[in-house]
Order: C-alpha cells, then sequence, then structure tokens
C-alpha cells in the first residue's frame, strides 16, 4: 500500500514516515499543501494522511481542491484543532477520518488501516466519467441511450481507467490492477485491451478518449 503524507514539522514527518515505513507502507512525505496536491493528483495512492496546517495551501483548501478536480483517494486529516467545529469541517470538505494532534502512532496505524479497508469494501454502483457510465454490478457501459455489456476483461480494465482518471497508469500497474498479481499474461495483454476499448469508445461516439503518454501510461480525457 501507497500513502501521501503531508505535514510540514520535519521531526514529526520523518518519526511518523520511519512508523509506517516499519509496517510495511510506501510513503513519499511532504511538506507543503501545494506540494500535497500536486502529488496526489499526479501519484497512485491508496491513502492521504494530511495536516490541516500547513504553508502555501491549508490542508483544507487541498482537500477541497482534489475532491472538486475529482480525486477520490481516502484522506485522514492531522490537526492540533479540536473543536467539534474543526472536524465538521473537514469532514464536509471531503475527509474520510480525523485524528487530533498530539495523537498515539498505534491509533494513527489503526485509522490508516480501517480507512483503507473501507476504500476496498466500498463499491459504487455506477461510475461516471464525461459521458460515459459504467455499471459495476452489470459490467454495462452507456453513453447515453446507447449500453453495452462489456466482456470481462474490458470490463475490468475500463473500470480502473474511470476509477482512477486523474491520473496516467503504466501498463505495469494496469496489469496488475485489472488482471492481478499472479496473472498468466503479460503487457501484451494490455495493449490488446486498450485497443479493444478504444475501438468500443469509437463505435459509441463517446467523447471519452484513452489517451498515452509515452513511457508514462494511459488515462481517459474527454473531448469538449
Amino acid at each position: 500500500m501507497k500513502l501521501l503524507y503531508a505535514e510540514d514539522e520535519p521531526a514529526l514527518s520523518e518519526a511518523v514516515v520511519d512508523y509506517l515505513t516499519y509496517h510495511k507502507y510506501i510513503v513519499d512525505a511532504v511538506y507543503d499543501g501545494a506540494d500535497a496536491y500536486d502529488y496526489a493528483m499526479s501519484g497512485d495512492y491508496d491513502g492521504i494522511i494530511l495536516d490541516i496546517m500547513m504553508p502555501v495551501r491549508d490542508g483544507l483548501e487541498v482537500l477541497s481542491a482534489l475532491r472538486r478536480d475529482g480525486c477520490r483517494i481516502p484522506v485522514l486529516l492531522l490537526t492540533a484543532k479540536t473543536q467539534v467545529e474543526d472536524r465538521i469541517q473537514g469532514l464536509d470538505a471531503g475527509a474520510d477520518d480525523y485524528l487530533a494532534k498530539p495523537f498515539d502512532m498505534g491509533e494513527l496505524i489503526a485509522r490508516v488501516r480501517a480507512m483503507l479497508r473501507r476504500r476496498e469494501e466500498y463499491h459504487p454502483d455506477l461510475i461516471h466519467f464525461g459521458d460515459l457510465t459504467l455499471n459495476m454490478q452489470s459490467g454495462a457501459i452507456s453513453v447515453g441511450e446507447m449500453s453495452f455489456q462489456l466482456p470481462k476483461q474490458e470490463y475490468r480494465l475500463m473500470e480502473q481507467l474511470m476509477l482512477n482518471h486523474t491520473m496516467y497508469l503504466s501498463s505495469d500497474q494496469l496489469l496488475v490492477k485489472a488482471w492481478g498479481y499472479d496473472a498468466e499474461t503479460d503487457i501484451n495483454s494490455v495493449w490488446l485491451y486498450i485497443s479493444y476499448l478504444r475501438k468500443r469508445l469509437s463505435a459509441m461516439n463517446s467523447k471519452v478518449e484513452i489517451v498515452s503518454k509515452r513511457n508514462v501510461g494511459y488515462k481517459l480525457e474527454s473531448k469538449p
């Protein structure tokens, strides 16, 4: 599991990163709100730990911007503030949980684990991007009144592209996310199924395209 940790106190940041790393998490640490936003939008994270009181952009501003721009990565807010109003403001901005400073490291790791479990267990019925709607129960993809039942592997690939539409996913990442860690296939399958989905979107006259960036990966973009 990969986490982004945004905290402007270097000593605390180092201690938390060491603790999370000991518990087998991969952690990127940033020290201001601007970097927190940029990393969150460009990285492939399973969760974000976000301090409210940070320079450049505060945590609530960053969180609001992330949610507004389509980032759905779960966020645990950290703050020295303990008033009920502050907790409400953070949760209303889109936080998944809230932990007041000073905190016990054991409680932090428990909150992180709970947050990540909820993400794994949450499966919305419908995912939307541009003019596309993907039904996660039936596997059907729709554009307006036109609907098509995706074959199993096309569905899994499209699901990952739609869930992670704010970032580029490499062929290796798509292989793991859509086929699994122990898949008996290789990235040639990713390229093949990307081709299938591109033809599918074109046939449905969708404004959504699967774009690629050399040596980076694939993502969805919607034409105006």
